[in-house]
């Protein structure tokens, strides 16, 4: 099972995140719709809809402002905003007289914070002054403008969404040798943000969207993990920790293999067995054998460990159900 994960901070909105180990084919498995969630399910915010004074459509002009009102927009639709507090849709109102250069940053104020600060917007003659209002909705993904056209108020031009706050979302599969084979993977994601949530957050926020959408099969797996929830709750603690996996040991992969081979998974097998039993493990050397009496001393339950008759039953009973499940 993979058990690592790193993250590294390359920028301000960028991560690196690598998890391992995972067996040949699990990773594209995993990476693969984590990246399709990660560019089209996670929530941002965008101006849905324009009005400006003077204008009543996307091919007009507004008198003294040096751009059309169709590159206006097209950038507007490039600055990138973030509503403040709780609120999920707001209108804001600006007010501007020339000469001067609009930039993102001039559009910030109470309700709404622009997180692309130094996005242009227009130019405005000594003589022009420019009125408009904006209806920044949050969202998801990507919504053309002829589905906002019909739900914006009278006097407003609807403009296509780019929700989704996700810049880019990218991942690489490495191989990687784990106990001496070489054929095991690692996932490298590489995901960049535009500044409405950090990178780390869009990543959290994807898995928890693909936890939500697999409790759909909750259902089928009830009766298993109510059983195994009552198990577990009457389980003594030297049942748990004699149920961790033997590479919680730290072995050598020469003593691990044999083991492996032996077809030992659990600390509490060797545990139970005395130490002529062990000796008895098929390839398992004088060297080998003195290291995993070793690691069991260290834990705390060397070999041919007496434990009381419930607890040994509990015990004995898990390995079995584990080994019958793998079986099955």
């Amino acid at each position: 099972m993979p058990s690592e994960v790193n993250i590294e901070q390359i920028g301000a909105n960028r991560v690196r995140i690598t998890a391992y180990p995972f067996e040949t084919g699990y990773a594209i498995s995993l990476a693969h719709p984590i990246r399709r969630l990660l560019l089209g399910s996670t929530i941002g915010y965008a101006p849905i809809g324009v009005k400006i004074e003077g204008a009543s459509h996307e091919f007009d002009s507004v008198r003294g402002m040096l751009e059309d009102v169709a590159v206006f927009i097209i950038n507007l639709k490039n600055l990138r905003f973030k509503l403040k507090g709780d609120e999920k849709k707001v209108e804001v109102s600006y007010s501007f007289s020339g000469p001067r250069e609009i930039k993102g940053s001039d559009l910030s104020n109470d309700q709404v914070e622009v997180v692309t600060p130094d996005g242009f917007l227009a130019t405005l003659n000594e003589d022009a002054e420019l009125n408009f209002s904006l209806l920044i909705h949050q969202g998801i993904g990507y919504v053309p403008s002829e589905d906002l056209r019909d739900s914006l108020p009278e006097g407003y031009i609807s403009l296509d969404a780019f929700f989704t706050p996700v810049r880019a979302a990218n991942y690489t599969i490495e191989n990687m040798l784990v106990e001496d084979n070489p054929n095991y993977e690692k996932i490298v994601f590489d995901i960049e943000t535009d500044g409405q949530i950090d990178a780390i957050t869009a990543f959290k926020n994807t898995i928890e969207v693909m936890y939500r959408q697999m409790s759909v099969f909750n259902n089928i797996l009830d009766i298993d993990v109510a059983a195994e929830e009552s198990a577990t709750a009457s389980e003594s603690p030297i049942v748990k920790k004699l149920m961790q996996g033997l590479e919680s040991l730290g072995l050598s992969a020469r003593s691990f293999n044999s083991l492996e081979r032996a077809g030992l998974r659990f600390i509490g097998e060797l545990a139970l067995m005395s130490e002529n039993e062990l000796k008895e493990i098929k390839n398992l050397g004088k060297k080998s054998l003195e290291e995993i009496k070793e690691k069991l001393e260290e834990v705390g339950f060397p070999a041919g460990t007496k434990l009381d008759e419930e607890a040994e039953k509990q015990l004995k009973k898990k390995i079995e159900q584990h080994k019958n499940k793998n079986e099955g």
